[in-house]
């Protein structure tokens, strides 16, 4: 097992893995964030744009707006990840952060046209081995359901240009809603951010129902709000956290081990996650994925 897989408990790990194994594709569904989940943290260097970053440093948003965006993070990421606040304790500025973003974005006049050329130009990549993930899934009819505080739209487009967005995928985030004149005007729903992505901003009992018999579970995501993701599923059987830790590794090394059952340190790939998935059905050998 390469130096970048952390476990606390290994001999529990494959005792949930023997389990989804046994269960096969018939019984896993994928639960997942998107940015910094699935897209990449950092390449060569230099941090790689989330969603909302992908509309910040886009030519459709004027340089007062970026400015102001800037200003919200450097204020709002630093409560958003002190390991010494609680969930509870961060909720309000979660919402306050959300919420003036959005206001902001909506000033912009932004159109629904300009999406997919302002994904097209960003720097937005998917982790290494992206395609074998998404194909693997769609292949073997397991649902993949992404569960984003990012701008649906963004990450929809992300997908769709490169080839991977399959009807095997449902995604909960925050949508653009444009006006008749197709400029954006508000985001459809409920907000949603780090701390909420639970079964109470998830009107989605209708799509889990259909799922169920799909009691084994792989959740993977890059944050403690990530975790409670398949809160809102009914009959979960067996299921595997994999988190990535991508920012701050020593300080949040211990917290992220004793929430995952897996935790992947500065791993810029999904290849842990492939191996596991063939393990599970039955193309590889549990001793092959950790050496991944």
């Amino acid at each position: 097992m390469k130096a970048t897989v952390l476990m606390r408990q290994p001999g529990r790990v494959q005792e949930i893995v023997g389990a989804l194994r046994k269960g096969g594709g018939d019984r896993l569904q994928v639960i997942s964030d998107f940015d910094m989940t699935l897209s990449r943290f950092a390449y060569n260097g230099k941090q790689c744009p989330s969603s909302y970053n992908i509309l910040d440093n886009s030519k459709i948003i004027s340089e007062e707006c970026r400015k102001e965006l800037k200003a919200l993070l450097h204020h709002y990421y630093p409560i958003e990840i002190d390991p010494h606040r609680t969930i509870k304790e961060k909720l309000p500025d979660m919402v306050e952060w959300w919420t003036k973003a959005h206001e902001l974005l909506c000033q912009q006049k932004i159109r629904k046209f300009q999406i997919a050329q302002v994904v097209r130009e960003s720097n937005a990549m998917l982790r290494d081995g992206y395609k074998t993930f998404f194909n693997t899934l769609s292949q073997n009819s397991v649902p993949l359901f992404i569960f984003s505080a990012g701008v649906g739209d963004i990450l929809e487009e992300i997908m769709r240009q490169r080839k991977v967005f399959h009807p095997n995928i449902h995604i909960v985030s925050n949508y653009m809603e444009f006006d008749e004149d197709g400029f954006l005007k508000g985001f459809k729903g409920q907000l949603i951010h780090t701390y909420n992505k639970n079964s109470s901003v998830c009107e989605n009992s209708g799509y889990f129902e259909q799922l169920q018999g799909k009691t084994n579970i792989l959740l993977l995501g890059d944050s403690m709000g990530d975790l409670t993701m398949a809160d809102g599923v009914p009959g979960v059987e067996n299921i595997l956290k994999i988190g990535f830790l991508n920012d701050k590794v020593e300080e949040r090394r211990e917290r992220y081990m004793d929430s995952y059952d897996i935790v992947l340190e500065k791993d810029e790939t999904l290849d842990v996650v492939n191996g596991l998935l063939q393990h599970v059905l039955r193309q590889r050998d549990w001793t092959e994925v950790q050496g991944c």
